[in-house]
């Protein structure tokens, strides 16, 4: 059997590129680069990105040859208003398409449902705007509808569970600082993280809603073109969308990208990706100071860790990755599909499990190391005088230009570094402990008051939940009178005393963008070295502390408290 190879199928290109393909094999036949690799297929792969061929180039023909590419580039960028691969990509999509065409015969094309409403979530213009609304409604849920089940919690975690303990321990004779450690440290500890799980599991309903739907691959698509201009491959949305879960994984999901430099840029920018650890953070300082605006708000910290991780990609992508070839993002978009309940379920129940297993283990952990630094030297009467409160007022000036310098915010920034829960879970045992120093002369409820209030409450939380789940899906409609009495906890009432507005802005600034949690540092070490790792830690103070410095004094010179 013979093959015929008179024929060959050539794809020609839009005369602009053409021009330029001829340009750089005429420059390639002046320099004399060798004819064993066909000129014509050399060009092309050099107009698409692929500088990794001109090593297969003598030293001496390169500057002709680079020289007139990144002239030839730039015509064609300015020509096509858009990257040139894309443009050649699209070429030889146009001449498949015009080959299946002859040799095919189809009935007359039915447009699917996925098609037309693709016409319109990944339109060049409106794709871009529908992503970040959806994200604004994935927040708005976060807030809202969380909000009555957050008070809830912190009621029985605060009220029965901690009168419950103290009585059982009391009734077995328990040491003092047992009961202090279990209370004041345990309770107070691994309970104020484990408040804010009812946000969690709302965030990871509606992402996976958004997967299971088949949207975040076309928010994948959407972004591309916003990634390629980072300098970042474009299988570079996956690891930062999971960056907004957990770090941890979205650094190891970096191993799907195959060129180094791209895996290494990635990595440096997921922390800037709020984790899910965050965001009990944001919702404390949202109900302590932002109560009507509190979704805005933690949808801009969301929107402005994105667009630091842009500025600092830009700026990275120019001068310490500035020879990284760019990537392509090819992908199937899966068709439209109602959200299975059991897969959505299961997996909001997985990584809630996650979240909980966490905070049981590890945060547990945390708590009774800084509960101890709090207490020791034994016999202290002020958490200030322990080991924790002198340390942290140490290196409490470094944050007072940002307007947080107080030793306990700062106590509660260097827990953060093991876990960015642990942030909430610090300030739960400095500053409620304070506030409730004083003792409490109220009748303590009986066992059928805590039962009722439990029983009660939770069916209360539900209804309100229910209330806040419709009016954020009808936004502009009233359907409910608003009601904000009981929002408060009691830490929410304890950090209003020590911050303002600005100053819980700037604090929550800096919480969101600076070193992540310990395990991210380490998957950071294993994927790319100490190196990489040390960098990335030096960028997330840096970025965070001028950023946050920026905010406080510039909003003091507007007047702002």
């Amino acid at each position: 059997m013979s093959v015929s190879t008179s024929s060959t199928t050539v794809i020609t290109y839009s005369p602009a590129i053409e021009a330029e393909i001829e340009h750089l094999v005429g420059v390639m036949a002046e320099v004399g680069v060798n004819g064993r690799i066909p000129h014509r297929w050399l060009a092309i792969q050099l107009l698409e990105g692929d500088t990794s061929l001109l090593e297969t180039i003598a030293n001496g023909q390169h500057t002709a040859i680079e020289s007139a590419l990144a002239a030839s580039q730039s015509r064609l960028q300015t020509h096509f208003g858009e990257d040139v691969d894309i443009a050649i990509t699209d070429a030889r999509y146009q001449r498949v398409h015009e080959l299946v065409q002859e040799v095919i015969s189809r009935p007359p094309a039915v447009t699917s449902l996925s098609d037309r409403i693709d016409r319109i979530i990944i339109h060049k213009w409106l794709g871009i705007p529908i992503f970040l609304a959806l994200m604004y409604l994935v927040f708005n849920l976060v807030q809202n509808v969380s909000a009555p089940y957050l008070n809830y919690i912190d009621g029985i975690i605060s009220g029965p569970i901690t009168s419950w303990v103290t009585a059982l321990l009391e009734w077995v004779h328990a040491p003092v600082w047992l009961i202090s450690l279990v209370t004041d440290g345990i309770i107070a500890g691994v309970g104020g993280v484990l408040v804010f799980l009812p946000g969690l599991l709302v965030m990871y309903i509606a992402l996976a809603i958004l997967e299971d739907s088949g949207y975040l691959a076309r928010a994948a698509f959407v972004t591309d073109r916003f990634m390629a201009k980072l300098g970042l491959h474009g299988r570079s949305f996956v690891p930062m969308i999971l960056g907004f879960g957990c770090n941890v994984p979205a650094i190891y999901a970096t191993r799907t990208i195959e060129n180094r430099p791209a895996r290494i840029l990635t990595g440096l920018l997921i922390p800037f990706m709020s984790c899910s650890a965050r965001l009990p953070v944001y919702v404390i300082f949202g109900l302590a100071f932002f109560p009507h605006n509190g979704d805005l708000v933690i949808w801009s910290l969301y929107m402005i860790g994105i667009l630091m991780a842009a500025l600092v990609g830009t700026i990275l992508s120019r001068t310490v990755f500035k020879d990284s070839p760019p990537g392509i993002l090819l992908m199937e978009m899966p068709a439209y599909r109602l959200p299975s309940p059991r897969r959505v379920l299961n997996y909001a129940w997985e990584q809630s499990a996650s979240f909980v297993r966490k905070a049981g283990t590890f945060i547990l952990a945390g708590t009774i190391v800084f509960w101890a630094l709090m207490n020791l030297p034994w016999g202290v009467t002020s958490t200030r005088d322990s080991y924790f409160g002198r340390f942290s007022n140490t290196v409490a000036p470094v944050f007072a230009p940002a307007g947080f310098g107080q030793w306990q915010q700062t106590g509660a920034l260097l827990t953060g570094l093991l876990a960015k829960e642990m942030v909430v879970s610090t300030m739960a045992q400095v500053y409620v402990g304070e506030v409730d120093s004083g003792g409490d002369t109220a009748v303590p409820p009986t066992f059928r008051d805590d039962i009722q209030q439990i029983t009660l409450g939770f069916v209360t939380a539900t209804i309100d939940a229910g209330k806040e789940l419709l009016e954020t899906l009808t936004p502009g409609l009233t359907l409910f009178a608003t009601n904000n009495d009981g929002q408060e906890t009691a830490l929410t009432t304890a950090l209003q005393a020590a911050f303002t507005p600005l100053t819980a802005f700037a604090f929550m600034i800096f919480v969101l963008l600076y070193i992540p949690c310990l395990p991210t540092i380490s998957a950071q070490v294993n994927e790319f070295g100490w190196r990489w790792a040390l960098f990335s830690m030096f960028i997330m103070l840096a970025v965070p502390w001028t950023l946050a410095v920026l905010i406080y004094q510039g909003g003091k010179l507007l007047g702002a408290t």
